[in-house]
Parts: structure tokens; sequence; C-alpha cells
């Protein structure tokens, strides 16, 4: 749900003491939407454990309930899919809400069209903001009719009972939603569907479609499937989300005496830039006890304080880190000299526009940034005390909380309800490893 005055949600954040101890992050947002997406489509029951008990992956698993598909919820973080099979499922008897997930929408666009059916996503206030020319256009190219509300917004009203052919597709822009939506587009279309990207992006979908059987030919920058397949039920263990270790990972980097190790966290390489980055700046993270789960790679991470300077972050990494840069500004606003993002146009259309965002509250906590229409140029410098709003954007939220932390005085965070969103509990977590953060 959007945050509404009956729902909103308040933070004061104050400086904390040295972050220590272990943590184990929820688990993986993107691999837990597209696991029960591929479950419902697979013949048989699967388990999936693990999986992220966040507002908008419950919001998938109800559209899929809608659809007719059974799933259980044995334990919590599990879910027990019981699929119906690539054609079984069922015309919804209303809209289907994809809540705050601009994930869940774009994915969806690219299942349903597929479809012998009619449906329409909707979204809360937030998520109706959101552009969706970039999916529906493509979609478009392979026979499907998706209609949306003035500026290609949200609701998306798809026609089913469409014919899809394949697409051999070059993205404008690097986006693993957009690839993902016309790679699950392209398992009902006729012949080979081929996305390729001018920059590589997270390969979730690639990876889950070859877990549950199907043939996908994929490497960094293309990704291939023909239509005509099955799927087969499959157990998938998620792994804990790095997009919510990166809070964390920033915390300790810049919160003097800190130490964490955050646990089997996903390092899938088309996720992991923020690491990247962080160590160029000179951030003291050790990887150990890799392994693979539910086909992705993972390990343990440790993280101590270190001073960080400003880096040009090489525009390479900013497909690997698009959901990171709110905790990447804090750690610029917390390094010596001068951080410079470019290439990253994307973050205006997230679930704010988060170069501005993050431009007016680091300006509001006293740094100097220079917002550029594709990234920042941002000062390290001293935080003081303020007031900040989130706008309704957890990552938003969330990075404001760690740079309270280094403040000179509390910050208080407005409209932080949509936490709830893609990390769940993360107050109580935060405050166990030494964050000043309560209720506003």
């Amino acid at each position: 749900m959007s945050s509404t005055q009956a729902s909103r949600e308040d933070w004061i954040a104050a400086p904390g003491s040295p972050l220590r101890g272990e943590l184990q992050v929820p688990g993986d947002k993107s691999i837990s939407h597209r696991a029960i997406m591929l479950a419902a489509l697979a013949e048989g029951s699967s388990r999936i454990d693990g999986f992220l008990e966040g507002e908008d992956t419950r919001a998938t698993a109800r559209v899929f309930a809608q659809m007719g598909v059974r799933i259980e919820t044995p334990d919590p973080q599990r879910r027990i899919v019981h699929g119906v099979g690539l054609h079984g499922l069922q015309a919804p008897a209303g809209v289907l809400d994809c809540g705050n997930s601009g994930t869940g929408m774009r994915l969806l666009a690219g299942l349903l069209a597929g479809q012998r059916f009619d449906s329409v996503l909707v979204g809360d206030a937030s998520l109706s903001q959101r552009p969706m020319r970039r999916v529906t256009g493509p979609l478009a190219r392979m026979g499907a009719v998706v209609e949306t509300a003035a500026g290609d917004r949200p609701p998306l009203r798809i026609n089913g009972n469409k014919k899809l052919q394949a697409v051999d597709y070059e993205l404008e822009i690097a986006s693993a939603q957009v690839k993902s939506a016309l790679l699950l587009a392209g398992i009902y279309a006729d012949g080979e569907t081929c996305v390729r990207e001018p920059r590589p992006t997270r390969d979730y979908t690639e990876r889950m479609l070859a877990a549950f059987g199907w043939p996908v030919d994929f490497a960094p920058g293309v990704a291939r499937v023909t239509g005509g397949g099955r799927l087969v039920a499959t157990d998938v263990q998620v792994p804990a989300d790095f997009s919510s270790a990166a809070f964390f990972l920033v915390a300790a980097s810049v919160v003097p005496g800190s130490e964490l190790c955050l646990r089997r966290v996903g390092m899938n390489p088309r996720r992991t830039g923020l690491l990247q980055a962080l160590r160029a700046m000179g951030a003291d993270i050790r990887e150990d006890n890799r392994s693979e789960q539910g086909g992705e790679p993972v390990a343990d991470l440790h993280v101590r304080h270190a001073p960080l300077h400003g880096i040009e972050v090489p525009e390479a990494l900013v497909p690997d880190m698009i959901d990171e840069f709110p905790a990447l500004f804090v750690a610029a606003a917390c390094a010596s000299g001068r951080t410079v993002v470019r290439g990253a146009a994307e973050l205006r259309v997230k679930e704010s526009d988060r170069i501005a965002t993050m431009a007016a509250g680091l300006r509001t906590l006293g740094i100097r940034v220079d917002e550029q229409p594709d990234g920042a140029v941002i000062e390290g410098g001293r935080l003081r005390g303020g007031e900040v709003d989130a706008h309704g954007d957890h990552r938003i939220a969330m990075s404001f909380a760690v740079a309270a932390q280094v403040a000179d005085g509390d910050v208080r965070v407005n409209d932080v309800a949509n936490v709830a969103t893609s990390f769940p509990g993360f107050e109580t977590l935060a405050d166990s490893i030494g964050f000043g953060l309560r209720a506003g």
C-alpha cells in the first residue's frame, strides 16, 4: 500500500553506538518474485525457502492466488506452490494489485501477455506514477496488446488470447525488468526470443528459468529463450538479499569502531556493483564461505569501519548497483573528497526520483550535492541533524537512517511505511546491532 495519512510512519534516527554482531538479512526480493511466478507455471509442487516476507512479494503471491494457484505458507519465509502448468492460469475475477512493486508489475505484464484471458494490473499511488512504456513498447513488438493510462502509466490493461511472435530485441536502456518481461512473454511465443542489452544486467530470470528446466541460453548482455517448452517444479533456496545487506555494509564502513558479519548474502555478479564501488572507496569488506544456493552464488560478508574517499563511479557498474545508489550516496557523503555518479538516469523513475530525493535530503543534512540529469557530484563532509522526506521510498528511508548514525544530531525521516515492502523488521534488526532508531 502507499503511504497515506492513515498508514504513514516516520522515524527519529539518532547517532548510535559502533555497529557489531552477526546479521541474517531477509531473502532476496527479486528472486522471491521470480520463484513464485515460475513455480506457479510449473508442473508439480515447488517449495521456496527463504522467501521474503515483504509487501511486494506477498502482492505477487496474491496475484497468482487470484488466478487459481494454490500457495501454502507452512512457516514464515516458506511457500509451497502447487503449479498449474504453463497454460493453467485462470481468468481473475477482479484487478490484480501489484502494490508498490515495479518488478512485479513489469514481469507480470510479459507473463500475462501470453495468457488466453484479459487482465488488469494496478498498483499503489507511487507505482501508478511510474512509466511503463519501456516494457509495453517492446511487448507490442511481440504482438501483445497492453493499454495504459495517460503518460504510459498504470493501470495496465492486457488483452489476452493474442498470438505472440518471437523477437530479436535490443534494449535502449539496460533494464533487468524489461529483459525479464520479454523473456517471460517469450516462453509463450512462437520461435526464439533474443534480448540484447547495451550493458549486462542481473540474470535472475535466466537462472530461475534454467532451475525450473526451461532451456535458456544466456551470457552477459544477451539472453535467448524458445517458446513451447514446459516448466518442472523444483525447490528453491532464496539467498539473503544483497540490497538489504547494502545498508549495513555502508553503515559499518562509516561508523567508527564497527565490525559486522552478514550471513549467506546473494553474490550474483550482476547485483554486486556496490561492493566494487565501496572497495574502490577504501571499504574493508571480506568474503568468506563462498558457495552456491538455489543456483545463485552466496558468501558471508565481513565489514569493518574504514576511512572512505570519493571516486568517479565507473559507468559499467551502474546497472549492477541501480537499487543501491541511495546507500552509495550516503557513503559518498561520509567520504573525503568528491564522488561523481554518471549514467544513472534510471534513478529518476524508481519509487521516487532518487537523485532529486537523495540530493535534497543530503543538502538538508549539510552536504553539498550538485545534481545532474543522470547522476550527481557529492562533496563529502560532516552530516548534521535535520528533517528529511523519504517520499514513500523504502530505500531512501533506510539510507537516511544510515546517514543519521554519523550525524551531529537527530535526523527525522518522514514517510517510511513502505520499508515493509522490501525489508520487514528493518528497525528491529538495525537496533539489535547498535543503530539509534525509533518511531517518530
